[in-house]
């Protein structure tokens, strides 16, 4: 079937035509099955006009998969997109089982993960979600939004099995493995079907309750040929119930990112907006069914019968057809693309004109104004004095959940939220890594590491996450990024040390900086050449290195040759510390590094640092969790002779704190406490807007002379709570004193960040605990 005679079946058509240049697709809905073990009444594919589901193949063939893969690689590296969005789907995802949502997501990882960066997402209606699944969801980085309709009566409306039963407890469970610090970073969210019928506050309530990252409230999907239920003599019912739960949500200080609000507020002051419901911003999505076709968006099957069809599909098509087919482009052509009504509004540039399918009326097909219209103009006019800035979304990151961030606002935060803070880190490598893959092409160099890289993080993903986590690798690959400066071949060298850590055999061209190879984690190995690179070769044996035909032989254990320079390691409470004094990337501070060290002087360090960490464990047990799990490495700086304490963290180095010798063990677990409460704040402020970056006031606090710009002044504010802690628990006149100076620094702080008014409403509360936590103290 032609696109022409597919768009011409029903007076659907557009009344203007869109631009003929092609716009690039970066998100699609990958249907892998086309069946669905729930029944709800509101489902647009079982329960609405289009019925194409019964011809639709129950699960998509592993042919399929490995063909739609290819297309959307092909696409992305021709438009050089930085990033795609592929979202699992159905019927029901979790149907195709454990092993085919695994073979599903690493063929899609093996196809696109070297050309772009993928964003991997799942809708479920999570009735059959099991740890096993959950472990699958984990190790190929799926992100996954459940949809829940509120509590158990609301929930049960219209979300039941076909025999009738409930799904509420079921779903539940399935939102409680999701909470589970295993599984957290693959939890994204909360999907609400409106139902007037159900108390607003009460469903917002129960959502709340499931600590979901986000939340996004869905109006029900109709038409001007099916309007959606309302009440006798209520003008604007829709608007009410979410101002409703708007009131509420504002009186809780905006506990969750809630999608839709957001999204009308950031539209309100010329931002973009999150979803496609609401703004003037390209559609860019198509669907995949299960058998190849191209669909349009899947909310069009409540139009009419094939409204969502486009004659297209994957063995035969590219996405270019898929983007041209005229249906697509015009919900790409933002104003163009909208009826006289909506382009005459006041608020069009925050409605949009609402979702696509929800303007449809036959005879003028989509060329009307939404049937929610009179709703969004309330509720847009309703919201229009919500104060308070509103952060912009975090492309590749989610926020933390609320519980978390309270955690760590009140100091010490427990072993889970540490957790998720080293999760939240680990993606956002990832994302860069694959953000430079294309780069990589260029280099022959860095695309053999990036393909033995991507290879070994399916083989031994655990030897992989062990390098990514080292904290320069972020720093190596941030400069690579945004300068001129960074090496991406680069890539060879990380894969080489996962190969090595895995005992994978490899053999690959990896760089030399300065006649040395750095194998982060492992050490670095000194070479006579200046030679730009050196093959490497990895056996159970050992490592091979030959440079201009001499060969190097590693072992890496107590016989290494004296041109091997292993790593440092202090052995604590169960975890090794890096005493990292070779990695080249290390020198992010403003504080000068020190050079390798000596034999004598690695072995002070290595027996200071196992002190200190002991005394921590004894003297500040609240930070001791979150002290062993994140920190990673210790950068010995350059003595300077002024016998002063000098300490730094970076937000380029997560993981790592940079010390100079210490007097003693006392003063050096007051300095780890200290930085690893600046490594927490930087992780924090990775994903968490905490106040405004736009508000260049300063103010002044009471252990600097110099008035502090806010992240400054928060920085060590959150610091000195830690010290103030850590002195608080010693014994003596001498810590009692200590202890009274941090504390009166960290009180005259807290008062002043919370009177600048330069807080968002997080940062509000997350300083609000810290005076908590003061005021918690006798």
């Amino acid at each position: 079937m032609s696109r022409v005679s597919v768009l011409r079946s029903d007076p659907a058509e557009p009344r203007r035509e869109p631009t003929t240049e092609v716009s690039p697709l970066s998100q699609y809905v990958l249907k892998l099955t086309s069946r669905c073990d729930l029944a709800c009444d509101h489902c647009y594919v079982y329960e609405h006009p289009d019925q194409s589901w019964r011809r639709q193949p129950r699960v998509m063939a592993a042919a399929t998969l490995r063909a739609a893969a290819r297309r959307i690689a092909e696409h992305a590296a021709a438009h050089r997109l930085d990033t795609v969005r592929v979202v699992l789907h159905g019927g029901e995802p979790l149907l195709a089982g454990a092993a085919g949502l695994d073979a599903a997501a690493a063929e899609l990882r093996r196809r696109i993960d070297p050309v772009t960066r993928l964003d991997l997402r799942m809708q479920t209606n999570g009735v059959l979600l099991t740890p096993q699944i959950c472990d699958v969801l984990v190790a190929h980085d799926v992100k996954v939004g459940v949809s829940l309709d509120g509590d158990l009566a609301a929930n049960d409306r219209h979300r039941r099995h076909a025999n009738g039963a409930s799904s509420h407890a079921a779903v539940r469970r399935a939102l409680a493995l999701l909470r589970r610090p295993a599984y957290r970073a693959s939890y994204a969210g909360i999907l609400c079907t409106i139902d007037l019928d159900n108390d607003p506050v009460r469903v917002y309530e129960a959502l709340l309750a499931e600590q979901p990252p986000h939340i996004d409230f869905l109006l029900p999907h109709a038409n001007w040929e099916r309007p959606p239920p309302r009440p006798d003599g209520v003008a604007t019912p829709y608007a009410d119930w979410l101002l409703a739960i708007h009131r509420r949500w504002l009186a809780d200080g905006r506990p969750v990112p809630i999608r839709l609000l957001e999204s009308l507020l950031s539209t309100a002051t010329g931002g973009t907006s999150r979803t496609e419901a609401v703004g003037l911003g390209f559609a860019d999505l198509v669907v995949i069914e299960t058998d190849g076709s191209f669909e349009q968006v899947d909310s069009l099957k409540s139009a009419y019968d094939g409204a969502a069809a486009t004659g297209l599909d994957v063995f035969r098509h590219g996405v270019d057809d898929a983007a041209a087919h005229p249906m697509i482009a015009v919900r790409q052509s933002g104003l163009a693309g909208l009826c006289d009504t909506c382009r005459d509004c006041p608020v069009v540039r925050q409605c949009g004109g609402g979702l696509f399918a929800h303007r449809y009326r036959a005879g003028t097909g989509f060329d009307n104004p939404s049937v929610y219209c009179a709703d969004l103009k309330e509720l847009i006019s309703a919201m229009a004095g919500t104060p308070a800035y509103v952060p912009a979304p975090r492309q590749g990151t989610d926020s933390l959940a609320r519980d978390v961030l309270d955690d760590l606002a009140a100091g010490p935060g427990g072993a889970e939220s540490a957790g998720q803070l080293a999760s939240v880190h680990l993606a956002m490598v990832r994302a860069l890594l694959v953000a430079l893959s294309p780069h990589a092409a260029d280099d022959p160099v860095a695309a053999a590491g990036w393909q033995l890289l991507v290879d070994l993080d399916v083989a031994a993903p655990d030897a992989v996450q062990a390098v990514l986590e080292h904290p320069f690798v972020r720093r190596w690959a941030q400069r690579c990024r945004d300068t001129a400066t960074g090496d991406v071949s680069y890539l060879a060298c990380l894969a080489a040390a996962a190969a090595i850590r895995a005992g994978v055999d490899a053999d690959l061209d990896v760089p030399l900086t300065g006649g040395v190879l750095h194998l982060p984690t492992l050490g670095a190995l000194t070479v006579a050449a200046d030679a730009r690179t050196a093959r490497l070769a990895v056996d159970d044996g050992g490592v091979d290195v030959r440079v201009d035909g001499t060969r190097h032989r590693v072992r890496l254990d107590a016989d290494a040759p004296a041109h091997w320079l292993p790593a440092r390691h202090v052995r604590v409470g169960g975890r090794d510390l890096l005493i990292e004094d070779t990695d080249p990337y290390r020198d992010c501070y403003d504080l000068p590094v020190a050079t390798r060290l000596g034999v004598a002087d690695a072995a002070r360090w290595t027996g200071q640092l196992d002190r200190a960490l002991r005394r921590v464990d004894a003297e500040a047990a609240g930070y001791a969790p979150g002290l062993r799990i994140l920190l990673r490495a210790v950068v010995p700086l350059r003595p300077d002779g002024s016998g002063t304490q000098r300490s730094a963290a970076a937000g380029a180095a997560f993981g790592a704190v940079a010390l100079a010798p210490a007097p003693d063990d006392a003063a050096l677990a007051v300095l780890l406490v200290h930085e690893v409460q600046h490594l927490k704040l930087n992780a924090v402020l990775d994903v968490c807007d905490l106040f405004d970056p736009d508000d260049e006031r300063r103010l002044t606090v009471p252990w600097r002379t110099d008035p502090r710009p806010v992240e400054g002044a928060l920085h060590g504010t959150y610091a000195h709570l830690a010290v103030a802690d850590v002195w608080r628990h010693r014994p003596g006149p001498a810590a009692a004193a200590e202890f009274r100076r941090y504390r009166d620094w960290t009180d005259g702080a807290v008062d002043a960040l919370l009177a600048l008014g330069a807080l968002t409403t997080a940062g509000h509360r997350f300083v609000r605990r810290m005076r908590d936590t003061l005021d918690s103290w006798p």
